[in-house]
């Protein structure tokens, strides 16, 4: 099975469909985006921006979803920035924050503790960012 995501006029993705490997393969049997394409268009009856997508990461780096956008000069699926002080590595295609988490402790992490990130704390002070939270 195939993926394919329509984008709207910004490029972000307003669904993800499924097509049968069938659909897209060219006269010498192999996938063809081109003709996924196509028979997308015509199956919607419009023409709409399509954009093959993989689970695995192997084109696009991010599985499409609702949501994320196509960036065409990285030709990629982005997550909306989660902070506005995270940063895009263009190679991965993951939001980084600007400080580096801290490692959990052993004992912290048999507490079942963990980090989160707080953008109002990293904005008063940009040597802090990750708050140590204890559940419940």
């Amino acid at each position: 099975m195939a993926h394919f995501a329509e984008l709207d006029e910004n490029n972000v993705v307003i669904r993800v469909v499924v097509v049968d490997n069938s659909q897209i393969l060219d006269s010498e049997g192999n996938e063809s985006e081109a003709i996924g394409i196509s028979f997308l268009r015509n199956f919607y009856n419009n023409n709409a921006n399509w954009k093959k997508t993989s689970y695995n990461g192997n084109i696009r780096k991010n599985f499409a979803g609702i949501g994320l956008t196509y960036d065409e000069s990285l030709d990629a699926f982005v997550w909306p920035q989660p902070f506005s002080s995270w940063i895009l590595n263009n190679e991965t295609v993951n939001w980084e924050a600007p400080i580096t988490m801290p490692t959990l402790t052993a004992d912290e992490e048999a507490a079942g503790k963990y980090y989160s990130w707080d953008e109002s704390a990293y904005q008063a002070d940009n040597t802090t960012g990750w708050i140590l939270n204890t559940p419940g």
